[in-house]
C-alpha cells in the first residue's frame, strides 16, 4: 500500500509559477518512479512530467518542457513539480503517480497508486 498526498496547487496568474508537493508513504519511496499527470475538464488524463527512481532521468511532455522541472527528495520521501511561466492551457487537476514496472512512462495504466489530485488554476 503506498498512499500519495499532492499539495501546492491554487490561483496563479499567467505568466506566474506554482510548485506542486507529492508526498509518499507506506512503502520505501525509493523503490518507486513517479510521474505527475493533469486532467482538465473533459479531458483525458494526460502525462506532465516523469521521474526515475534516484531521479538520475526525467522526461517531459512537449507542451511543459523548458517550463517545468520534476524533482524528488528520496529523504523527505516527496517528489515536486515546479512549474513556470504557466498558461491558462495548463489549468487541470494534477496528479502524482506511482510506478514500479515497465513501459511507457507517458502511460496512465503503467502506474499503481495515486494521489488524490490538486487543483491548479491559471488565469489571464
Amino acid at each position: 500500500q503506498v498512499q500519495l498526498v499532492e499539495s501546492g496547487g491554487g490561483l496563479v496568474q499567467a505568466g506566474g509559477s506554482l510548485r506542486l508537493s507529492c508526498a509518499a508513504s507506506g512503502r520505501t519511496f525509493s523503490g518507486y518512479a513517479m510521474g505527475w499527470f493533469r486532467q482538465a475538464p473533459g479531458k483525458e488524463r494526460e502525462f506532465v512530467a516523469h521521474i526515475s527512481t534516484y531521479g538520475t532521468t526525467t522526461h517531459y511532455a512537449g507542451s511543459v518542457k523548458g517550463r517545468f522541472t520534476i524533482s524528488r527528495d528520496n529523504a523527505k520521501n516527496t517528489v515536486y513539480l515546479q512549474m513556470n511561466s504557466l498558461k491558462a492551457e495548463d489549468t487541470a487537476v494534477y496528479y502524482c503517480g506511482a510506478r514500479f514496472g515497465t513501459g511507457d512512462v507517458t502511460l496512465p495504466s503503467t502506474y499503481a497508486y495515486w494521489g488524490q489530485g490538486t487543483q491548479v488554476t491559471v488565469s489571464v
